[in-house]
């Protein structure tokens, strides 16, 4: 039975009470309403944002500002930009892809596909060059990775051989978090110092000591490298008054590349493997294909320049799928083909040696040679050579010890640069203190921490760039007048790597700077 209390809560029809009774519901307006209350934070977030000066409490907080600063500039996660360029000039720099009467260099063809592996069809290079002062670009600034950047993140998959869907979007990922939104400092497509306006036939303003032709550098990249990883050492040349020609290496060394032909279609095309091909080649003879299609492709750099330089620039820019050099037609009579270097590192620096070869030719005009880390496993290194020559090596490249066809690598290139002197021509091989074979490379300015953790450089990344680039600059200058400059005008200090072979009245009277950053292991004759 329902309490008294209970039954005014029954309905007046109800039957007798019952013990479970039904409550009555009250009509919503009889109802008081009661105000919502703001539900509380958990206890425990007040307890999270309130500093603390404790390390982990420090540590998050860093690492979620920086997140949210790279969010805002739009930045990779762990990278840093690269800096501008430090010489007196503007930077500018264009793109250029140039058809090429087909040929194959090679009969090899790739399993996947049948297609020849090793056949020429067009060359692509970066030229970076001194801009007129203030001059502004109407395109992006170049990724520093080239897109697609899937293409090239499977190209490093490729290289690694562990190619597959999964590793390729690891590596996509990868790429993009470390650089993938980094760009080069060059302005894009901005008129050649001192070259008349495109529109008005009137020389630019600010450009009076600027008249003569500039002298020509031809660059070579290392194996699993492209164009874009020396921006730097080319771009601070640039800013120095030198046009530096990047070409992009389609012998299958490169992780990937875009070649846009000539009738408008694309093809992708990719880092290659021995057992990718057929007939499957040895180490020795893919390494032999690989230098004489970088040849071809010097060679073809070169026969495009000296179009653009004979007036040609704007069928150049006509024919050019990358629709960049729409100035070149003032680039006439511009550049200086009694001045032009090749210069490469790594793979790159074997192959301008092997471009070195009967040179000064047509087709090979080369007064001289830079070359960085001549590579330990590229092939045998060219040696006959008849032009001053600039070798360079790192730090790490001299310190490791490497079995060379039977001898030292170190000893290898010390003979190199003695030969070249004893033909009567200027020849110098250095290292360079405290780097490491990427030092010359982007590479260790975008991933400062991680690139000094990982090859052991101890050098100031930007100071290693630098230091690269005076050298060669001091070269560049010799080429031109004969005058040794700097570190050029100096003895032998170390016979043998890291063998100090001066009196103590010398190391007193040796320029700070020198000694700091290099050990000179050959010198021409004449000042030793």
């Amino acid at each position: 039975m329902p309490r008294l209390e209970e039954l005014e809560y029954l309905e007046a029809d109800d039957p007798l009470p019952y013990s479970n009774p039904r409550p009555h519901r009250k009509p919503r307006w009889q109802i008081p309403r009661i105000p919502r209350q703001i539900p509380r934070l958990p206890r425990q977030i007040p307890e999270i944002l309130r500093p603390r000066l404790t390390f982990k409490y420090v540590l998050s907080s860093i690492v979620i500002f920086y997140i949210l600063w790279c969010w805002i500039r739009g930045m990779p996660l762990l990278s840093s930009p690269l800096p501008n360029y430090s010489g007196p000039y503007n930077v500018g720099t264009v793109d250029i892809e140039a058809p090429c009467d087909k040929r194959k260099i090679a009969d090899n063809v790739l399993k996947s596909t049948g297609e020849p592996a090793f056949e020429l069809q067009t060359v692509l290079f970066s030229v970076f060059y001194p801009a007129v002062k203030g001059a502004k670009s109407d395109l992006p600034k170049h990724l520093w990775v080239s897109k697609p950047i899937g293409l090239i993140a499977e190209g490093y998959a490729r290289f690694a051989h562990i190619n597959s869907w999964v590793t390729n979007n690891v590596f996509t990922t990868a790429l993009w978090s470390l650089a993938g939104s980094t760009t080069i400092p060059a302005n894009v497509d901005v008129p050649l110092l001192g070259a008349s306006n495109s529109h008005t036939g009137k020389r630019a303003e600010g450009t009076a000591s600027s008249d003569g032709p500039f002298p020509l550098i031809v660059f070579s990249h290392g194996m699993a490298s492209s164009r874009t990883s020396y921006t730097q050492y080319c771009g601070e040349l640039a800013s120095r008054g030198y046009v530096v020609a990047a070409i992009e290496h389609r012998d299958g060394s490169a992780p990937g590349s875009v070649i846009m032909l000539p009738d408008g279609t694309e093809k992708n095309f990719f880092h290659i493997n021995e057992d990718q091909l057929d007939p499957t080649p040895d180490e020795p003879e893919i390494k032999r294909i690989q230098l004489a299609f970088r040849q071809a492709e010097i060679e073809e750099t070169v026969r495009v320049l000296r179009e653009i330089n004979a007036g040609k620039g704007a069928e150049v820019f006509k024919s050019n799928p990358r629709k960049e050099g729409k100035d070149l037609a003032q680039w006439k009579g511009r550049l200086d083909f009694d001045q032009v270097i090749v210069s490469g590192h790594s793979y790159g620096a074997t192959g301008a040696l092997q471009a070195l070869k009967d040179a000064p030719s047509h087709r090979r005009p080369f007064k001289g040679g830079i070359i960085l880390d001549p590579g330990k496993q590229s092939g045998p290194l060219n040696d006959d050579i008849n032009v001053p020559t600039l070798v360079i090596h790192s730090d790490s490249w001299s310190k490791s010890v490497s079995v060379f066809f039977g001898r030292p690598h170190f000893e290898v290139v010390k003979a190199l640069v003695e030969k070249v002197n004893k033909a009567g021509k200027a020849a110098w091989f250095l290292t360079s203190v405290g780097t490491s074979h990427p030092s010359v490379t982007d590479a260790p300015l975008i991933e400062p921490t991680l690139l000094s953790w990982t090859t052991g450089a101890t050098i100031d990344v930007r100071e290693g760039v630098l230091q690269y680039v005076k050298v060669s600059e001091e070269f560049m200058q010799y080429m031109k007048t004969g005058e040794k400059k700097g570190i050029l005008k100096e003895k032998v200090t170390h016979p043998e790597y890291d063998q100090d072979g001066r009196s103590e009245e010398r190391k007193k009277k040796m320029p700070k700077e020198i000694e700091k950053y290099w050990q000179i292991h050959v010198t021409p004759a004449d000042v030793n």
